[in-house]
C-alpha cells in the first residue's frame, strides 16, 4: 500500500525556483530561528500566522528585497514583485493574497492562502473557502502559477480534487516520504501544499520549523520553456 509513496524517487535536474511555505504559528516564541532556518537559500517564502512586526517578519525583511503583507499572511521574494493584492477566499478577514512575481524566466502569479480551518464534522466553511479558491485559480489565465499555503485539507480529503487537478502537487510529482506537516512533533497528515502549472517540479519534503506547530513544506521547481 504505502511502497510507491515510501520508494519514490524525485525526478531531480536543474531548477529554476526554490520556494517554502510554513504557518509559522501566531504564538511561536521561536518563530525568528524558524523563518530563519527554513528561508534559507530559498527565492519564495510564504508565511501563514505572522505576527505584523514580529521577529519573523524583521528575519523576512532583513533577507529578502521584496515582499507584500495582508493581515497574518505574506510572501517573501528574492524577484521583484510586479503587482500585489488581497485575494478573497469568501471570509470576513483577509488570509490571502495573490502576487506577481518577475523571475529571470519570466513571469510568475504566486498565491498565498490560509484556508479556513476544519474540524471533525465541521468542514463547512473550509469547503467554502476552497470553493473560492478553485473559481480564482480557473479565472487565472496565467501561464505559470503557484499556490502555496495551509489549506486546512490532508492531501488524501476527496474535497481537495477541485484543486488537483488542474494544479499539479509538489510533493505527489517530486516529494519522498509521505510529506506530512502536522502536527510538527508527530506528523501524520499534509494541510500545508506547493501547488503549481507551468512547472516542473524536481524536488520536494519538508522540513522543521522550531517552535511552529507545523513544518514547514519545500519544493524546488523548473520553469517551463
Amino acid at each position: 500500500m504505502f511502497g510507491p509513496t515510501l520508494l519514490r524517487s524525485p525526478p531531480g535536474g536543474p531548477s529554476d525556483l526554490s520556494v517554502a511555505t510554513l504557518n509559522v504559528g501566531a504564538t511561536n516564541a521561536d518563530s525568528a530561528d524558524a523563518i530563519r532556518s527554513v528561508s534559507k537559500d530559498r527565492d519564495l517564502v510564504a508565511v501563514q500566522e505572522l505576527t505584523a512586526g514580529g521577529p519573523a517578519a524583521k528575519v523576512l525583511n532583513d533577507r529578502f528585497p521584496y515582499r507584500y503583507r495582508i493581515a497574518t499572511v505574506g510572501l517573501w521574494s528574492r524577484f521583484p514583485i510586479a503587482e500585489a493584492r488581497k485575494a478573497d477566499i469568501g471570509l470576513d478577514w483577509a488570509r490571502a493574497l495573490r502576487a506577481v512575481v518577475v523571475t529571470p524566466k519570466g513571469r510568475l502569479t504566486v498565491y498565498v492562502m490560509h484556508l479556513a480551518s476544519a474540524r471533525p464534522g465541521q468542514t463547512a466553511q473550509r469547503d467554502e473557502t476552497l470553493a473560492y479558491a478553485r473559481r480564482m485559480i480557473d479565472k487565472d489565465d496565467s501561464e505559470r502559477l503557484l499556490l502555496l499555503g495551509d489549506l486546512n485539507t490532508a492531501t488524501t480529503d476527496r474535497k481537495r480534487s477541485g484543486l488537483v487537478p488542474p494544479l499539479s502537487d509538489a510533493q505527489q510529482e517530486a516529494g519522498t516520504g509521505f510529506g506530512f506537516t502536522w502536527p510538527a512533533s508527530f506528523p501524520v497528515t499534509r494541510p500545508d501544499h506547493i501547488l503549481y502549472r507551468g512547472m516542473v517540479a524536481t524536488r520536494a519534503g519538508v522540513e522543521r520549523a522550531a517552535g511552529s506547530d507545523h513544518r514547514a513544506a519545500v519544493a524546488s521547481l523548473r520553469l517551463a520553456a
